[in-house]
């Protein structure tokens, strides 16, 4: 494999990976709007429909934004200023 042609496929993959990662930016974004019990419980319904390896990163998505608002939470409210 001669260089350009090297430089090429890196270059693919850098475009490839940053399309991903706004892929799954956008799909954060969406999935950030479910925030209600119900909204959540809806949501999981209809991830029950399908396996856990096609609602994978769905469900990693969600487990992290879930961490995040539970630690937010806990930082708010262990502030004694």
């Amino acid at each position: 494999m001669n260089f350009r042609t090297k430089l090429r496929d890196i270059r693919v993959n850098l475009a490839d990976r940053r399309t991903e990662r706004a892929a799954r930016r956008r799909l954060g974004a969406e999935l950030a709007a479910f925030r209600t019990p119900a909204e959540r419980a809806e949501l999981d319904l209809i991830l029950g429909r399908y396996t856990r390896e096609e609602t994978r990163e769905i469900r990693e998505i969600l487990n992290r934004q879930d961490h995040e608002r539970q630690r937010a939470g806990t930082l708010v409210g262990s502030y004694r200023g």
